[in-house]
């Protein structure tokens, strides 16, 4: 926008001609000095001119959404015993299929020896 103005004005003071005028070293002195004081304001000063800053709007974070944990799986009976063996159940049947896995009883050691 300043630089709009400011091509405005530079059309203006151009397309408008002063007639010529006699003056002495004093005059013109003051025209230069005035001349060079309006054009400083116009070009100089919006190159020197610093950016503004702000600081950043405050930062608004969301609640987390609730974590609710998943209930307990019900337990399993995972041995099933008898008197010559029993059966172990394997797998978690999520990530590993389940299994039933027949694990026999040792046999009994021979009698002791008889004593003498």
């Amino acid at each position: 926008m300043t630089m709009l103005v400011a091509a405005a004005v530079i059309a203006a003071v151009l397309t408008i001609s002063p007639a010529p005028v006699q003056a002495g070293a004093a005059a013109d002195a003051a025209l230069a000095l005035g001349a060079f004081a309006v054009f400083n304001q116009l070009f100089l000063l919006p190159a020197l001119a610093r950016p503004v800053y702000t600081a950043p709007p405050p930062v608004v974070y969301a609640s987390p959404p609730a974590v609710v944990a998943p209930a307990p799986p019900p337990a399993i009976q995972r041995e099933v015993v008898y008197a010559h063996g029993r059966h172990v159940l394997l797998g978690d049947g999520v990530t590993v299929a389940y299994q039933w896995v027949w694990v026999p009883e040792p046999p009994a050691g021979p009698p002791p020896p008889p004593p003498r």
